[in-house]
């Protein structure tokens, strides 16, 4: 028996990579005679660039930019010569994971930092930018990438606010002249894991916010100042980035670049599967095993596993994914691609243990499956 091992990251726990070797190493611990192939994927989140990188030759190209609290830092990018491509993780400049805990806060968090990651890439003649958006600390609707870009941004007196997005609700004008013209010659492709609208209940400010430390005051603030960009935008563009499936990824990047920049929005682990040769590891294989940290409603909306799960029923094989959280009742939709649902953690209570004991977990599951096979 061949297993194809293709799990998705476990969310502020372990990589992608990391989660398919704790898989193999149990299987083969196991008493089960198997051979594997390990095939870390992503769907846009945090390790996306990574991962893309690793499968198609790249490198890092390190830069200084401005974190999600205007700060210095070192970043970097990825970058493939041969075809001037650019590969950036928002997250890598305007990410949670740079932050403490005690500094969410997505009034004042930017992704300007994101935005001069393109301005690199732009300086050494880049063709296409593939933007990988999960894991951002911003609901800013992606100003701070277009002011980074040259976009200018003003209120009804004519300034320029410095404190977007907490001021966007005063905004009145925006001037597009300074939009630096190189952009207009870049493909920019946006790889997205999730699709959610930029406004109303499954918006970028009510389902995002909270998780970038908005409180209930601040998600009403924030829906308000993207409400406005919205009809700012559509004033003086005729384009309603209310409408765009996938829009408030990392809180309305997606919508503003897909409306400024001509940028395609597309699903991040199709994206990936197909630019790194998935389906030629599917058909050596007998069966897939996949995951991520949290198997949910959001997973079926088209995350790591269900795109992995999905290229696997092609090929009529059957699909084990494995999860720190199993939270959907099994029904038609997840059988029909997950043949098993194997949550790795007994207990749940003490979730900072449970987060500190993944690796073993998974490899024990791992295990107990390879028995069972």
């Amino acid at each position: 028996m061949h297993i194809l091992i293709a799990p998705n990251a476990f969310k502020n726990s372990l990589d992608a990579a990391k989660i398919a070797e704790a898989i193999n190493n149990g299987l083969h611990k196991s008493k089960l005679s198997c051979t594997t192939t390990c095939f870390p994927v992503a769907d846009g989140g945090d390790g996306t660039a990574g991962l893309l990188i690793d499968h198609l030759g790249g490198q890092m190209i390190d830069a200084i930019v401005k974190d999600p609290l205007k700060r210095n830092i070192t970043s970097s990018f990825g970058w493939i010569e041969k075809d001037k491509t650019a590969i950036i993780e928002l997250a890598a400049a305007s990410g949670l994971r740079l932050l403490k805990a005690d500094e969410y806060d997505p009034l004042i968090t930017t992704t300007q930092g994101t935005g001069e990651l393109i301005i690199e890439a732009l300086n050494k003649d880049v063709t296409k930018v593939i933007l990988c958006i999960g894991g951002s600390a911003t609901v800013d609707g992606g100003t701070g990438i277009l002011k980074a870009l040259g976009i200018k941004f003003f209120d009804a007196e004519g300034n320029e606010p410095d404190d977007l997005p907490a001021s966007l609700s005063s905004l009145a004008e925006i001037d597009t002249t300074g939009l630096d013209k190189r952009i207009a010659n870049t493909e920019t492709i946006i790889l997205c894991d999730v699709e959610n609208r930029l406004l109303g209940p499954n918006g970028a400010a009510a389902v995002f916010g909270p998780q970038k430390g908005a409180s209930d005051k601040d998600v009403q603030l924030l829906e308000t100042g993207l409400t406005k960009l919205r009809d700012v935008v559509l004033n003086k563009t005729g384009k309603d980035m209310s409408v765009i499936k996938h829009g408030g990824a990392a809180g309305g990047v997606a919508a503003s670049l897909y409306t400024f920049l001509n940028a395609r929005l597309v699903n991040g682990i199709d994206y990936f599967l197909e630019a790194t040769g998935f389906e030629k590891e599917l058909k050596k294989a007998d069966m897939v095993i996949t995951g991520e940290g949290s198997i949910d409603e959001q997973t079926l909306q088209g995350k790591g596993p269900f795109g992995v799960a999905k290229r696997a029923k092609e090929f009529s094989l059957p699909v084990i994914a494995f999860a720190g959280r199993v939270a959907i009742i099994p029904d038609q939709l997840s059988q029909q691609y997950f043949d098993r649902l194997i949550s790795i953690n007994e207990n749940m209570d003490d979730m900072e243990a449970t987060m500190k004991n993944t690796y073993m977990n998974l490899e024990k599951a791992a295990e107990r499956l390879g028995d069972l096979l």
